[in-house]
């Protein structure tokens, strides 16, 4: 019993997951879902490649402010070696951290601002001039002013430096032993100072390097800073992407909404009830796409119309035939004479069934690409070739009203089919001294074969619907022999082609029938014709 309570217990438990998952894979497979998650993607991607952008640009601005400041300092420094003028940016006060003492005379000298100084000729000289410098002019935060005499260290400012700019670090023994002037960077792995910024400036007197004066920067404040922007914006941007991707969920079920009436209208729409449509309103994609939506069910709605007519008609004229087979094989006798009459109509009512099933067989085939099988062929020998079959349908005054002379594409079949139908519908509706024409002409860039007869015509209000299938004429004074899919096979077989069928008709004058093509064939027919007979 146990073993069958946990077969059942997993079973249950694999339902449920099963379920679960094929949830979770219709979140995932909605148009909205994929949207969004391109949208986090491309998101995502913008802010990899932007942060460390932002903060490279950022480190770069850094640099170049940094650089100018140093380059003032410097500047400042070159014009008081060169005995230029030298004013003052701060004033010393009494507990300066710098133990530098300079007599009364040189104080009240540098405070009188703005007077000359002859460029140092000894060591004495240069000492001097260096503590002036260190005392009234104050380093930037994270600068410092450091300089060296006879290359050893002599005096900073400020005096509390990092590691890496001790008095006897690699790099300060370099600088001491300085000859050019240089400017460049370094880079460190101490926790105190990850970079530095700096400009050397040697010193010489009587044409030897006496001092050397350097500004240095250490960049790691200003990172610091950059780094904690850098942060805030990550957090914010983090916000304001979470709430922009909720946003932009609900917007896009709002924008994707007509895919769900679609989807429902769809699920609406059956054989019976073709009559759903979708609310096509304002423009832009999915309002042409609900208008497109509803064209198709327009044509649908027309297509299964016309098919459930058809089969209808198609029905109905099949029905005829049978009944009158089955009555008369049902009454009939044991005379020869009677039987050989009832076989002679069963035979001919199986002959026009035959006929009917062949013409619906061809209509069929008339959407088809294959329908047609184009060629060259001369119309004045096809005239010729329609006239001479024509006159074998029935006794009238057969006559041909003009020959145009040309090459053109068609099916011959086809075209022959077209005009032995028009000529036999003629025969129906005309008597033996009336005159039926048969004629072709080429004219602006199509060609044209008619029919023409001088019988009963045909009503206005049956122009229009004899071209229908199992259409007949209203009032007409002969019962036509056909099911009435002549003259839909007419224009099925001008349609085919590209072209039309006209009519022109007046009652008590006849008809004229015209099959009108164009001289060259559709590019999709012959692009068709041309793949099939490889």
């Amino acid at each position: 019993m146990s073993s069958i309570t946990n077969h059942r217990r997993d079973r249950r438990f694999g339902i449920k997951i099963t379920k679960l998952f094929s949830g979770w894979q219709q979140v995932f497979g909605e148009a909205r879902t994929r949207i969004l998650l391109w949208y986090l993607l491309i998101l995502g991607i913008t802010f990899l490649i932007a942060i460390p952008a932002f903060r490279y640009k950022l480190y770069h601005r850094i640099d170049e402010r940094v650089r100018q400041e140093m380059v003032e300092d410097m500047a400042a420094f070159n014009a008081l070696i060169k005995g230029e003028t030298f004013a003052t940016e701060d004033v010393p006060t009494e507990d300066d951290p710098e133990d530098i003492v300079i007599g009364p005379e040189q104080l009240k000298w540098l405070l009188a601002g703005k007077k000359q100084i002859t460029p140092p000729t000894s060591k004495e000289d240069l000492i001097k001039l260096f503590r002036a410098y260190l005392l009234y002019r104050l380093p930037e935060d994270d600068s410092y002013f450091i300089t060296f005499v006879d290359g050893e260290f002599y005096k900073s400012s400020p005096r509390a430096r990092p590691k890496p700019l001790a008095k006897d670090s690699q790099l300060m023994e370099r600088w001491a032993k300085q000859t050019k002037p240089e400017q460049g960077e370094k880079e460190f792995s101490d926790a105190d100072l990850s970079k530095i910024l700096y400009m050397v400036e040697p010193i010489k007197i009587n044409g030897q390097t006496r001092g050397v004066f350097v500004v240095a920067h250490n960049t790691d404040g200003e990172r610091a800073e950059t780094l904690e922007a850098v942060s805030v914006i990550i957090e914010v941007s983090s916000l304001v992407f979470v709430v922009s991707f909720i946003l932009a969920w609900l917007a896009a079920g709002r924008v994707l909404a007509p895919l769900r009436t679609i989807t429902t209208t769809a699920h609406a729409i059956s054989e019976s009830d073709l009559t759903q449509r979708l609310p096509a309103q304002g423009k832009g994609e999915l309002a042409e796409l609900a208008t497109t939506f509803n064209e198709m069910m327009d044509r649908l709605e027309a297509a299964f119309a016309t098919q459930r007519e058809f089969v209808n008609d198609a029905g109905h004229e099949l029905r005829t035939p049978i009944t009158i087979i089955r009555g008369h094989l049902e009454l009939m006798g044991d005379d020869p004479q009677e039987q050989q009459e009832t076989l002679a109509l069963v035979i001919g009512e199986l002959d026009r069934m035959s006929r009917l099933v062949d013409d619906m067989i061809l209509l069929a085939k008339a959407e088809r690409l294959d329908f047609l099988q184009l060629a060259t062929v001369n119309v004045a020998e096809l005239t010729q070739e329609l006239f001479a079959k024509a006159q074998a349908l029935a006794e009238r005054d057969w006559q041909i009203d003009a020959v145009a002379k040309g090459q053109i594409i068609v099916d011959r079949q086809r075209i022959t089919e077209a005009v032995m139908n028009l000529a036999q519908n003629a025969t129906q509706h005309t008597g033996k001294n009336d005159t039926i024409s048969i004629g072709s002409a080429i004219a602006k860039g199509k060609v044209r074969f008619w029919v023409r007869d001088t019988g009963e015509g045909i009503p206005l209000i049956d122009q229009k619907r004899i071209f229908e299938r199992f259409a007949r004429t209203h009032n007409s004074r002969r019962r036509s022999e056909g099911a009435g899919l002549g003259l839909s096979i007419v224009r099925a077989i001008a349609q085919a082609h590209d072209g039309q069928v006209l009519l022109r008709s007046q009652l008590g004058k006849g008809s004229m029938f015209s099959i009108v093509l164009p001289l060259d064939p559709p590019q999709e027919m012959s692009a068709y014709a041309q793949h099939s007979h490889r």
